[in-house]
């Protein structure tokens, strides 16, 4: 497999699962550092992360990969309408590729909304030692009735609204990108739709992070990690925010993300001296 001419602040395509996928990444290479690596939310991309991974790199000294999925930003097409378990299947056919070719060391896996879903999925059901983390933005493990009336409302403004002449600024194909997310959740089998078992399974330290406010979530998102989790867990629950804490509570979400990424390096580090 190629790996990835790293340099920070370095863009180009990477190979995963027959897919030429876009990326970027910021800070030190694999080999000098940590690196946090960031899927984006359900109509996310690369270019929609603005400038947050470079704040995550600078505040944290790690290495940041972001990268675009099939479907999104500038990535290759996906074929649609996307299965009701295309979660789980990025995060155990596409995920290994990325970090295989990005030389992946150790490292922590950042994710938003779905890319939350397919982190925690990933480090719930593949195993690999090299992912010493987790932290989940606003993830899911279930449908929940008002979220689905959301994506349900949104699904109505894109049919009426300018909605995807904005998004052609940052989607090859805004429709496809639009289509593979929306349509998929608004499948009637996607009531019953549910993750929650991998959390069964994490063995990692995780931080979730979700603001009151979320129009895609409630905070039974965040009650299900506490019921289940068997690792250390911590959360961050921000008032006055939507959806997207890296935007709406910015200082707040790097501040945690930050001290979450330093002290589990310094635990890895004291970890090596002890033995």
């Amino acid at each position: 497999m190629t790996r990835i001419a790293w340099a920070d602040r370095a863009s180009g395509f990477v190979q995963a699962d027959g897919c030429s996928l876009e990326y970027a990444c910021y800070g030190p290479e694999p080999q000098s550092a940590p690196t946090i690596i960031m899927l984006h939310e359900g109509l996310g991309c690369v270019r929609l992360w603005r400038e947050f991974p470079k704040f995550v790199s600078e505040s944290t000294g790690f290495g940041v990969f972001a990268y675009s999925r099939a479907g999104y930003g500038q990535s290759d097409s996906v074929s649609l309408p996307r299965s009701v378990d295309y979660m789980t299947r990025e995060a155990q056919d596409v995920l290994p590729d990325v970090l295989n070719s990005i030389g992946l060391m150790r490292g922590i896996l950042l994710g938003h909304s779905d890319g939350a879903t397919i982190s925690a999925i990933y480090a719930g059901s593949v195993s690999d030692l090299r992912v010493r983390g987790l932290i989940l933005i606003a993830p899911h493990f279930f449908a929940e009735e008002a979220g689905l009336l959301e994506i349900a409302r949104v699904g109505r403004n894109f049919e009426i609204s300018d909605m995807k002449l904005k998004m052609a600024k940052y989607h090859r194909n805004p429709e496809s990108a639009f289509r593979g997310w929306n349509d998929v959740w608004l499948h009637p089998d996607f009531k019953r739709w549910n993750v929650s078992d991998v959390i069964d399974h994490l063995r990692i330290p995780v931080l979730a992070i979700q603001g009151e406010d979320d129009q895609y979530g409630t905070l039974a998102q965040i009650s299900e990690i506490e019921d289940r989790i068997n690792s250390p867990f911590e959360k961050l629950i921000l008032p006055k925010c939507g959806h997207s804490p890296h935007i709406n509570q910015p200082e707040m979400t790097l501040a945690a993300i930050t001290e979450f990424a330093i002290r589990l390096e310094e635990f890895e580090k004291e970890s090596v001296n002890i033995t």
